[in-house]
């Protein structure tokens, strides 16, 4: 059946719940490496203090995902996920800033991606149940967009900060500045108050008597959902198999990225490691400025790419785009003036757009609908395990094929893009309208 077609605005309202979801994630992808290393981590083991988001997000989204299938409540199915996740999130959020110690931080890390994760696939699941097919590419972009608004300001609030009056210097007794610890109470705000807009303005569409009776018929609980994902796994469309490998490159890449960041810049622009020098607190503050600067590109760009996705598909969108990423990632390491490295942000603010987007395009359309949860749960497996992958195997090699340096991480980032973007060549799907229409005329 045909679903009631969305104006931008009510598109809009409905996504904005990711601005907070995404200010978040874009906290950890921005403090987290730096907190470590004041709280007395290491760099060659730094990945492993990363481990929360792989493993939380390969147990919870898939169930999740699974449960909200299933969920029959006076809210709705997708709803009730996203207020306690948003609601643990915020919490963790305000505890985070304050660890006192390593494990403190990588303890809350767990709970804080847990929350998240059990915000994100019902909230993905959420768009497929409001959108009809045409409407899908806008719908998924925008969230895109709200993430690069999202990482945009939780990267540039520690600089905001330094503009407003605050010392990039002044730290607590943990070594944690106080700038990183206002960002993250800032976090906490915008997670549930970003939410909160969502669930106000937007409402889910009401399952018919139908719906709801086959709903009940089928099994609830745990062990059902637990079933059904075995039996969606060994029934997954091949589109989505396809997939896969293209998300192992991108997202071990990203993780490289995300991790080493800046202690690449901090070699390269500021010629040190000293995680407790005034130099290393500068390399976070650039880090955070062009974190900010890629992720408003991607925000700009996931609206200009949506007419483009429609021409040429999702597939081949993605495929330029992060080739485009993997190219600046790999020009990282060779820009020695901090002005200059906004130029490579272009093409890692437009793969991160893609990232975020076009595959999930190409999924919702190969997927059927009464799954549409439970496959958007074991999608995110292909994003958790490249992650975990990483931080189970950089470490191994870290110091001797990396030489110890940072720098060649980031090389290392930007040479798996460009083999994501050429894996693409072998998934089938993600065509353009006008491709699909022609094979419904031809094939009928």
């Amino acid at each position: 059946m045909r679903k009631p077609s969305l104006s931008f605005l009510q598109i809009l309202s409905m996504n904005f719940g990711f601005f907070g979801i995404q200010f978040s994630f874009g906290l950890q992808q921005s403090n987290m490496s730096p907190i470590y290393r004041y709280l007395g981590a290491s760099e060659a083991t730094l990945p492993y203090l990363w481990l929360a988001g792989p493993i939380t997000g390969l147990l919870v989204q898939p169930l999740i995902g699974a449960l909200s299938d299933r969920t029959i409540s006076r809210w709705g199915r997708r709803t009730p996920y996203f207020l306690v996740g948003a609601v643990l999130c915020s919490l963790c959020l305000l505890v985070m800033p304050f660890s006192s110690s390593l494990w403190m931080a990588a303890g809350l890390l767990w709970i804080l991606d847990a929350a998240n994760n059990t915000t994100m696939e019902p909230y993905r699941a959420f768009i497929s149940d409001k959108l009809n097919a045409d409407q899908r590419s806008l719908g998924f972009l925008t969230q895109s967009a709200f993430t690069g608004l999202g990482q945009t300001l939780a990267y540039l609030t520690p600089s905001l900060l330094v503009v407003f009056g605050m010392g990039p210097n002044a730290i607590n007794n943990h070594n944690i500045p106080y700038i990183t610890i206002t960002a993250f109470l800032v976090g906490a705000v915008f997670s549930i108050g970003s939410i909160a807009v969502t669930l106000i303005t937007t409402r889910e569409i009401p399952l018919s008597a139908e719906e709801s009776a086959a709903l009940r018929r089928r099994p609830r609980g745990i062990v059902a959902a637990l079933k059904e994902i075995g039996e969606a796994l060994l029934q997954m469309p091949p589109t989505m198999r396809q997939l896969f490998w293209t998300c192992l490159f991108q997202w071990y890449a990203m993780f490289c990225y995300w991790q080493y960041i800046v202690l690449s810049l901090a070699r390269t622009l500021f010629n040190t490691g000293d995680p407790v020098s005034d130099a290393f607190r500068d390399a976070g503050l650039v880090g955070g400025q062009i974190g900010a600067a890629y992720n408003s590109i991607a925000c700009i760009g996931a609206f200009a790419m949506v007419p483009l996705t429609r021409r040429i598909g999702a597939r081949k969108m993605h495929a330029i785009c992060v080739a485009l990423g993997g190219i600046g990632m790999l020009c990282i390491p060779m820009v020695k003036t901090p002005a200059l490295l906004y130029l490579p942000m272009l093409g890692v603010g437009l793969a991160w757009a893609s990232i975020m987007g076009n595959p999930y395009i190409v999924l919702a359309d190969s997927i059927p609908p009464h799954r549409t949860g439970v496959y958007m749960g074991i999608f995110n497996m292909f994003i958790v395990i490249p992650m975990a992958i990483q931080i189970l195997t950089l470490p191994l090699y870290y110091n001797t094929l990396l030489g110890g340096n940072p720098e060649n991480v980031i090389r290392l980032a930007g040479a798996l893009m460009l083999a994501a973007a050429f894996s693409m060549r072998f998934v089938r799907g993600g065509q353009s309208a006008a491709t699909a229409a022609q094979a419904v005329v031809h094939n009928p």
